[in-house]
This record gives structure tokens, sequence and C-alpha cells, in this order.
């Protein structure tokens, strides 16, 4: 009888452990054995993020920074006004319109008149021809190899230039440049053509 008493006693303490406390116990184990699991595994780490390089050093510039290209760029920065001001003279746009107008007109009326002749017809274009030539600016260069280049680039697209060097201001500049042309009208409609290749040229009178 007294047996049967101890081994109840024992079934009662033991049954004196909450479950909830055996359910942290198993959890903090758990953890404890997923750390360690994980430490000792590398494949299981995450390799997809930057990873840092102890043994990095940082190396000399080996490109050209913007301010060193930039001034590259402006060794053959061409510039379109480049004219020598006791020789020639910028026609704007406006006045070359104005100008090309005035010359077909003239044209026209010397065709309409019956007592025109070939040599009246042509009266405007001489004049002008007396007057100065006209010619297009693509551009100047202070580097001459660039001013080729500009000028190869023009053969390609149909359009015959040429490069003329002068001294402006102490410095040296190779302009491309297109004509002469007799007439303004002739300027005019080769300036179109330009600018529907895509090339800006500017207009000019060589007094």
């Amino acid at each position: 009888m007294a047996t049967r008493n101890n081994r109840q006693a024992v079934r009662n303490g033991g049954a004196g452990v909450p479950g909830w406390a055996l359910f942290v116990a198993g959890v903090v184990v758990g953890a404890i054995v997923m750390a360690l699991a994980y430490s000792s595994m590398p494949s299981l780490r995450r390799t997809d993020q930057p990873q840092g390089n102890p043994n990095a050093v940082a190396q000399p510039g080996s490109s050209p920074g913007i301010a060193a290209s930039s001034a590259a760029s402006s060794a053959s920065q061409f510039d379109f006004y480049k004219v020598l001001p006791e020789k020639e003279v910028v026609i704007p746009n406006a006045e070359l319109s104005a100008m090309a107008k005035a010359e077909q007109q003239q044209a026209a009326a010397a065709n309409n008149t019956s007592t025109a002749t070939p040599a009246a017809a042509g009266t405007t274009a001489a004049t002008a021809a007396s007057e100065g030539s006209y010619v297009l600016q693509v551009g100047a260069y202070p580097d001459a190899a660039a001013a080729d280049a500009k000028k190869a680039e023009l053969a390609l697209q149909g359009f015959t230039a040429h490069v003329q060097t002068i001294s402006l201001d102490g410095k040296t500049w190779n302009r491309v440049r297109l004509g002469p042309f007799a007439t303004a009208t002739q300027l005019q409609t080769m300036q179109k053509k330009l600018q529907a290749a895509g090339v800006q040229a500017m207009p000019m009178k060589e007094k």
C-alpha cells in the first residue's frame, strides 16, 4: 500500500511541469541548432549582395576627366563668325531672302519686257558679281585636320567645299566654305540644299 502511494506521488510531481515551458525550451534549442548549422554551411549565405573586398586598392585615374575632355573637344571646336571685317560681311537670312526676291523680280520683269535682250536679262547677275562674290561658310576651325575632315564629310554628301586659312587676332583659322556664287539667289538655293542635308551655313559677301 505504501509503494502504491509513492508511485502516485511521483506521477503527481511529474505532472507539475507546465506544457508551455516545454514548448519554449524546444524553440530555444531549435534556434540554437539552426544558428550553428548556418554558421557552419557557407553555401546557405546570400551571395547576390555586393561583397566587400578587403584587398581592393584605389586605382589612379586612367581616363581623362570632364575638364580634360572639354579641353580636347574645344581644340577642334568650330566657329561660324570668323570673318575678315575689312573684306567680308555676314548677310542675315532675312536680308538674303529679300535680296534673292528682288533679283527674281528683276529677272521676271526683264523677261516680260518685249524689248529685253539676253544681255539685258543678265544685267542683275553681272551687277551682283561686280559688287562682290557670295560664299557660304560652314565653319572655321583652329585645327586644320578638323577642317579637312569637314570638307571630306561635305564631299560625301555631294557638296564641293574648300578650306581657306586666315590669320585673325593672332590666331590661325581654317575656314570651310562653298562658293563663290554670282547672285544672292544662287547663294540662298545652296544654303537651302545644305539645310536639307542637316548642314548649317552662314551666308557672306566678299567686298
